[in-house]
């Protein structure tokens, strides 16, 4: 992680229990259209909720939510028959008018700070590999073995990994309800 980097000005994260569902949705269909309903990450979080200690908002200085980071608690379904929570990490939504100008970053900063200040240790995400690890550690060394209820981009599925031990090398990914 980049420790020179800092948060664009004037723009506050907090969390996205405090914005309206409304609001989230519009941003999500903004910044995703209206058909992101099919995609697998959608399969994964069915039935969940959202991880409030995990899930981010990014507002501009007129109050106007511009970003957002959800996080959700799926599973590993070992092929032994055990299982191991996991969170999984996005979507990673920004207002495009806004894109590119690092609110983005700023909320995945929020999501590894409280990771790492102890509210996970083991998140995955479907993203682009060469900017997740660059900046956040992610990376698709400990997933080859996955296995995801809908097509993927096996080098796209990104994993970071802080728990002892690690986390089970095969296995399918689903929502942990």
């Amino acid at each position: 992680m980049n420790a020179a980097w800092r948060l664009p000005q004037l723009i506050k994260i907090v969390p996205l229990a405090t914005v309206p569902a409304e609001a989230v949705e519009a941003l999500l269909d903004a910044a995703f259209g209206q058909d992101r309903f099919g995609r697998t990450a959608y399969k994964l979080r069915a039935g969940t909720t959202a991880l409030p200690n995990l899930s981010f908002a990014a507002i501009d200085e007129a109050g106007v939510l511009i970003g957002t980071l959800q996080s959700w608690p799926v599973q590993i379904n070992r092929p032994d028959g055990g299982r191991e929570s996991l969170t999984l990490v996005g979507p990673v939504a920004v207002m495009p008018d806004v894109q590119r100008g690092g609110i983005g970053k700023a909320l995945m900063h929020a999501l590894i700070k409280a990771a790492d200040a102890g509210a996970t240790d083991a998140m995955m995400m479907i993203g682009d590999p060469e900017y997740y690890e660059r900046f956040f550690g992610f990376s698709a060394k400990a997933t080859g073995g996955w296995d995801l209820p809908g097509p993927f981009e096996k080098h796209r599925l990104l994993a970071r990994i802080r728990r002892p031990g690690g986390v089970g090398v095969a296995g399918k990914i689903g929502p942990d309800l």
